[in-house]
Order: structure tokens, then sequence, then C-alpha cells
């Protein structure tokens, strides 16, 4: 048996940054996982995805290059490319995470973990041995979360005419029609990414908007630059009459008052995500569930036993890799005994990549008015900003919303070119608490798409110069 101060049972964001800021604080420290290190984000999420949505983003706009004085004979997409390329990105990614173990001086068992004991964490290795291994401080359950079908309306993930997000990353070649269930953000970057490689696209969701949990501007900015490209969209809809052939799906899709049958070669399901809570010995252990089935903590992270810790995913919701990540390092911290500033669940930006992206922080403009705040809101376009005219990203808005009295910024949406960049202004100044005023006073380098920012900080206060 090795003795370890820390045993993170998971390497995906969260595991993997908790271990390096533990080791960096001088715990000795082992991580367990089993399939490789970078998790979903790195393996099967974030990283792969993105890499395919730069791929959809240089189709799409070389379709506009003429107007740039560019001449393209003609354009030719090859999906298997883009997916070959992303999955080299993210072998690179998680070799690295690997390379940071070496420097860190952290064990990296591969294997599965189940909890044994006190502080004891039974392994079986991927080469077949039985292993156990003590933690003196902590073990840290991070394990993550994953797909999962909808075998309610009879969309259980086949793995070939009913997929997931994972199969969407290997697939060797787009298909020529697809529906999308599940207008979250990982929804939208999927339709975005076939619908750029040629597949003929339909997006569905339950609730009235894409992007439900983003303000409602903002949605209905992607739905509207979605549906001008070519997408169809289906919002408060119902799926009735599934039909699973070997090739094919087919369906009934009901949406505003219609019902159509669509027939389509794939369905991709993109409708949230599964703890992994299971096989761990979580309840031997003593380790509570919530009513949702994520891991119970407390504001230390700590569960319902002692000593047995739980960030990242399988901790709850936002489900987000930055979240796991600094989760990751505020509990490290914690268990080195130098407590820092601690988690602010309220202050966590938003971020989808489809083109436009989607940015945000704070409150929605309808959950101000559902708590009954005195708010002023800024808006402005990117249409009227200088940087997206000369780039031709003129899709979009800059939004704050503000305390009517004292300028506290209680929400920021963005919709544009590189609006999943531009939103840490905001994040910074709500961390720092700045009001909208020091936002607005900040000299902003023209042109800039960040201007858009400021404007709307200025519009906030009745001073909005360019519109």
């Amino acid at each position: 048996m090795a003795s370890f101060d820390v045993i993170f049972l998971g390497g995906g964001p969260a595991g993997y940054v908790g271990a390096i800021r533990c080791a960096q604080l001088g715990l000795s420290t082992a991580v367990v996982e089993r399939e490789g290190l970078g998790g979903t984000c790195v393996l099967w999420g974030c990283i792969p995805a993105k890499a395919l949505l730069e791929s959809a983003a240089i189709a799409t706009r070389l379709g506009h290059a003429a107007d740039f004085g560019v001449a393209v004979a003609s354009i030719k997409t090859d999906y298997g490319i883009a997916v070959k390329r992303s999955r080299a990105v993210s072998t690179q990614n998680s070799k690295g995470v690997e390379f940071l173990f070496k420097k860190n001086k952290i064990t990296y068992i591969k294997g599965t973990a189940t909890l044994a004991g006190k502080n004891v964490v039974a392994v079986k290795t991927t080469d077949g041995k039985d292993e156990k291994h003590d933690a003196k401080k902590a073990v840290v359950i991070a394990t993550g979360s994953r797909v999962r079908g909808l075998p309610q309306v009879g969309l259980a993930l086949n793995k070939t005419t009913v997929i997931s997000s994972d199969e969407a990353l290997i697939l060797e070649k787009a298909p020529k029609s697809m529906v999308i269930v599940g207008a979250g953000a990982v929804g939208c970057e999927f339709a975005d990414v076939f619908h750029a490689f040629g597949t003929q696209v339909t997006l569905v969701d339950v609730m009235p908007n894409v992007l439900p949990l983003e303000d409602l501007d903002s949605s209905k900015e992607i739905e509207r630059a979605f549906k001008k490209r070519g997408i169809t969209i289906a919002t408060g809809a119902k799926i009735s009459n599934v039909k699973v052939a070997k090739d094919s799906v087919s369906m009934s899709i009901e949406s505003g008052g219609e019902k159509k049958d669509v027939k389509c070669d794939i369905v991709l399901v993109a409708a949230g995500r599964a703890p992994n809570v299971e096989d761990i010995g979580l309840k031997e252990a003593g380790v509570q569930l919530t009513d949702r089935g994520f891991v119970k903590i407390n504001e230390h992270m700590e569960t319902s036993a002692k000593g047995i810790f739980s960030i990242g995913d399988v901790a709850g919701p936002p489900m987000l890799a930055h979240k796991g990540e600094h989760e990751g390092i505020v509990l490290a911290e914690f268990l080195a005994g130098k407590p820092g500033h601690g988690m602010d669940y309220a202050n966590i930006p938003n971020a989808t990549y489809c083109h436009p992206e989607v940015a945000s922080i704070g409150l929605t403009e309808q959950q101000c008015k559902e708590k009954k705040l005195d708010y002023k809101v800024g808006k402005f376009p990117f249409s009227a900003n200088g940087r997206a005219r000369t780039s031709g990203e003129t899709e979009g808005f800059a939004k704050i919303i503000r305390d009517a009295k004292y300028g506290e910024i209680l929400g920021a949406h963005i919709v544009g070119a590189h609006a999943t960049e531009m939103i840490h202004e905001i994040v910074v100044a709500r961390t720092n608490e700045f009001t909208v005023e020091e936002v607005a006073n900040s000299i902003h380098a023209h042109p800039t798409m960040s201007e858009a920012v400021m404007e709307a900080a200025l519009d906030s206060l009745g001073k909005m110069i360019h519109a």
C-alpha cells in the first residue's frame, strides 16, 4: 500500500488541476484515471469540439472571401480530416497534462478506483492488478459526468444512428441530414459544425428558446443567425413516433402549433449529462447524494463523509470545466492550510463557441425582473463597431445590466465574434466589485471589438457615443 496526502479519483479538469495545485503546495498527490488525463474536456468535449468549430469557422468564412478581395475557386469540406486534426489536438493536450504530472511529481495510476474504508482507495489497474492506497489528508471524488440518451422518447443511444457528442467527434464523414435534440451549448455548437460541413441540420428543444439558460436577447440573436444560415429550429417542441432504423431515424416534431414528420440519417442527442457516481463505493462510505444525483458537498467541498471531498461535474452544476478547475485550486489550498478567496459560484462565466459566440456572466434580464430588482440596461450592436465592420463580423451585441442606484454590474451578455474572450473584462470587474462607471471610464483601444463593452456600459448610463 502506497501512502499519499491526497488521492484524486478522476483526472479531468477538476482532478488534474487540483492535483497540480496540491503538489505545488507540498502535498504528496496521486490521481486515479481510467481513460486518459484531461477527462471529458480534453478527450471528448471542450478541446476537440472547439477544434472542429475552428474548421467550421474557416469553411464559413471562405464562403465570403470574395467580399474581401480574395478569390476562392471552390470550397470542399472533409469532416474526416477535421476530425483527425481535432483528435490530434486532443491527444496533444492530454500528453501536456502527463508532462505536468511528471514535472510536479504527481503519481498517475491508470485504473478504476473505489472507496475501500477510511482514507483507503482500492484500484483495479488497466493491466489487471489490484492495489490499495492510503490518503492521509483527503480523498477527492472528481469522476465527472457522462452523456445520456433520451430513452423515454425512443432515443436510446446506439452509437450509429442515435449518437451523443462522443460519437459526433469521431464520425468519418458528415451525414446528409441530422436532427440535434437539445439546443443548449453543446447542441448549438454541433449545429454550427455540421451545417458548415454540408449537413442539413434541424435543431430541436423542448424549451421555448435555444440556449435557454442565456439572456433572452442572446437566445433570439442566435436563433436569428442560425435561421439566416439555413438551420431549421424547432423550439417548445415535442417529439413523438420515433422509429430508429438501421441507417435512418424518423420522428414527428410538434412546434409552434405545427406537427411535421422528419426523417434524418443521424440523431445527435445533446440533452444534458449525468454525474458518474456509480461503482465508486459512495453509499458504503457514507457519502450522500443530492435529489438530482450529484455528490452533496459543503462550503469546503467536503462530503457527508469526513475526509472525502468532491469537485467538478460530479459535485453539481454548473457543469463547466473552468468551474471544476477553480474548485480544484480552492480545495487544494484549503487542504494545505492556505485558505484563499474561496468559490464565487455567482461569478462563473458561461461560454458557447458557436458562430456568433455567446458569453455571459451574472443575472439575465429575466432573472432581474423575477427578483424585482431596480435595474438599467445598456446595449451596443456590433453593427456599429468599427473593428467588427472591418472584419465583417457585425452580428450580435454587448449588453450590460446594472443596478439603477449604485451602478453594480448585475449581469453582462455578449453575442458576437470573440465574445468568449471579451466577457472576462466583466468577470474581473465583478470579482473586484467595480461599478459600471469604472468600465465606462476605462480607455479602450480603437478600433477593437471590446469597445462594444465600453459602449454598453456608457449606454446603461445614458452616455453612449457611437449608436
